[in-house]
Formats: structure tokens, sequence, C-alpha cells
């Protein structure tokens, strides 16, 4: 059963039968805001270029990052799709990052998601836009945080995943930054560490 995840809300990342899962994926869904006006009927809809990023610590320290121009960790433990250009529908997955919690290094204690505007539009053009973290051994959602509004924010420190003893939780963060590349997200990143 998915959980509909609040901002700040947290939630274990263990079975129902209290096994520790090992295989998840976070999934970006995005799509183009409606347009408004006279014009928006003969210029169509606009491509949204949006690019999902997992940055590892160890401590507050930047351990390593997946990205669209680094699509697998050093270790191999966190691996991306690729890079989507133009988003979807809003309703499936444009670009996602699987993470295989039982292969992350031990010194790495957290993970962080971070969704960001390459080109620079804002999420006051973004619609449908949500992360959501699938068990990817039974393909079950287990939770979803749909991006609330727009705002003139170019990025978005979306969740992240933090070992608990021999477990994971998830909190969503949902806190709007500015930057195009992760690397400028990583003085915001740091005050969720």
């Amino acid at each position: 059963m998915s959980v509909n995840l609040a901002k700040g809300q947290q939630i274990s990342l263990s079975k129902d039968t209290g096994d520790a899962l090992t295989l998840v994926r976070m999934g970006l869904g995005w799509q183009a805001a409606p347009r408004k006006g006279f014009l928006a009927k003969l210029t169509g809809a606009r491509e949204i270029d949006l690019d999902a990023s997992a940055v590892l610590f160890a401590g507050k320290r930047h351990a390593d990052v997946v990205f669209f121009q680094r699509l697998i960790s050093q270790d191999g433990s966190v691996r991306h799709s690729g890079d989507n250009l133009v988003g979807g529908t809003g309703q499936a997955d444009d670009e996602s990052i699987a993470v295989d919690l039982s292969r992350v290094p031990a010194e790495v204690d957290q993970i962080v998601f971070t969704v960001n505007s390459f080109t620079g539009q804002t999420f006051a053009e973004v619609g449908s836009a949500y992360c959501r973290l699938v068990d990817e051994t039974t393909g079950e959602e287990l939770a979803r945080y749909t991006l609330d509004g727009g705002g003139h924010h170019t990025a978005q420190i979306m969740a992240k995943v933090r070992r608990e003893g021999s477990g994971w939780q998830l909190r969503a963060i949902g806190e709007p930054a500015a930057g195009r590349t992760f690397q400028d997200l990583l003085p915001a990143i740091t005050c969720h560490l």
C-alpha cells in the first residue's frame, strides 16, 4: 500500500514482514503546465527538461553522485535510467534512480534525491510533478510525494533515504531551491543532513 507523503513526513523502508528492503527505485514524473491565453493554442505544448540526481553522503561529506552525466555510482549500487529532455504525461516515471540498499557502502548513511531544471525553466512551468519510491522486487509503490504548486525556483530537494540501524528511512523534504545542477544545490542539501 502506497503512502502519500507530506513535506517532512518519514516512513520506514521495511517490508510488512519486518525484513529490510534491498532494491528500491525513486521515480520522477512531470509534464509541462498548460499554457494560458490565445497564443497557447498556436504554440502548442512546451518541453520541460528536469533532471533527477541522487547525492550520496558519508556524514556531511559528499561521497558520490548519480545524475544524467554519470549514470552509475562508483560502487555500482545506484543507477540512473538516463536523461529525459521533455517530460511526459505526469502519469509515468520520466526518469528513475534504482538503489540496491544492500550494496550501498557502509560509510554512506544518506542519499538525497534532487530534481533541477538544467535549462533554467521554473517550476511555475511544470505540472503534475511527483517523486515516488517503488520496491523493485515486487513493483509495489511504497510512497509518493507530489510536488504542489509551481514556484519561481529551478530545483527541488525532493527526499532522502537515511540509514537507521540495520534499515533505512525515507523522508519527504520538498524544499524549493535554485540551481541548474546538483552542484548548485549542495549548500541547500547540507541543511537537510
